[in-house]
């Protein structure tokens, strides 16, 4: 069991206790995912690298554990009418996926260009469950969050957002948790920004387990509002980016994990697409992994040199998924 008697938490949407919580519903539930090092990696920063790889994850991404995590404490009226949720892909599988093991209905709202793949298997993971569907818009025109809202009225099914939730962001912070509990500590923890579900969550396991650890977001250079928000000290809110980073193609931080971030995360850098392609083929040479481009921030920072003073540091990088179109994928890699 993990926590704090200082004030380090003290008004914050999760605790450290929810997330020791969220663990033990996910255990034997969700996979415990590979931590992988790279000597070529280590070599070229200067720094010891501890890769938590969520691209091993059940349904190839972080996602599972957030979404698993908020349908086990549904009451049993919410699990016989179901649950909607909005996503770009990864979110879409995790709760489809997550309904069909506790015996629910889903709808999943997902925008027309989502990658087949992550489409496909979303529709896969609904297969033969009553009342389950994808419902498509368009990202750049529609507003997939009052879709969202105006379907779980009509339905009378329970919204889950894909990171704006205490009990996603409690199930997200334990990639983090496992992370620490397995290498020790660590002097950073990098983790890619979205809504900030990911990095909420795993800024509070990190900052219980080791106090004063730097913990660093990382967002694609055109999709910065978190790096903004920071800046302006409030959610600034941007039109929805241009980046082959999909799965951070949010438009502004969540209210619950917005102040998490203010409080617990140090700085939040950029990387451009070129990087993240750059990235993706180290991972795919190198250590022989697909890594999807969002997965691809926070260690796209490090390699790259988006960081500065990491030389002889200890820092955990989370692989935050894999789920990429294979054609799209060696197109990326081609380039």
């Amino acid at each position: 069991m993990t926590g704090s008697t200082d004030t380090t938490f003290t008004g914050l949407a999760i605790q450290p206790a929810d997330i020791d919580a969220a663990a033990a519903r996910l255990a034997g539930i969700a996979h415990r995912t590979p931590v992988r090092a790279s000597r070529q990696a280590d070599e070229r920063t200067g720094a010891k690298l501890f890769f938590k790889c969520e691209n091993f994850q059940r349904m190839g991404a972080f996602k599972f554990r957030g979404a698993y995590n908020a349908l086990a404490q549904f009451t049993p009226a919410q699990r016989e009418r179901g649950v909607i949720a909005f996503s770009s892909g990864n979110h879409a599988q995790a709760i489809a996926l997550a309904a069909r093991l506790l015996g629910m209905p889903s709808v999943i709202v997902m925008p027309t260009d989502s990658p087949a793949a992550k489409l496909a298997a979303t529709r896969d993971y609904q297969s033969g469950q009553r009342g389950s569907e994808v419902v498509l818009y368009d990202r750049y025109t529609d507003d997939r969050e009052a879709i969202g809202r105006r379907l779980a009225e009509e339905r009378g099914m329970t919204l889950i957002p894909p990171y704006d939730h205490a009990h996603v962001m409690a199930g997200q912070g334990t990639a983090a948790a496992e992370l620490i509990d397995e290498v020790g500590a660590l002097d950073r923890l990098v983790v890619c920004v979205g809504g900030g579900g990911l990095i909420s969550g795993c800024a509070v396991a990190a900052h219980a387990r080791v106090p004063g650890i730097e913990v660093v977001g990382v967002e694609p250079e055109a999709g910065n509002d978190v790096q903004q928000s920071l800046a302006a000290g409030r959610v600034v809110r941007i039109d929805t980016p241009r980046t082959i980073a999909d799965g951070a193609q949010t438009q502004a931080a969540g209210a619950l994990t917005f102040p998490v971030i203010q409080r617990l995360v140090r700085r939040v850098v950029t990387v451009s697409d070129a990087q993240l392609v750059a990235t993706m083929r180290f991972f795919a040479e190198r250590m022989k992994m697909i890594v999807e481009p969002t997965g691809c921030l926070a260690a796209a920072a490090v390699l790259e040199g988006a960081l500065d003073g990491i030389r002889g540091q200890r820092i955990g990088i989370i692989l935050s998924g894999g789920n990429v179109d294979l054609p799209r994928f060696a197109s990326l890699i081609a380039e």
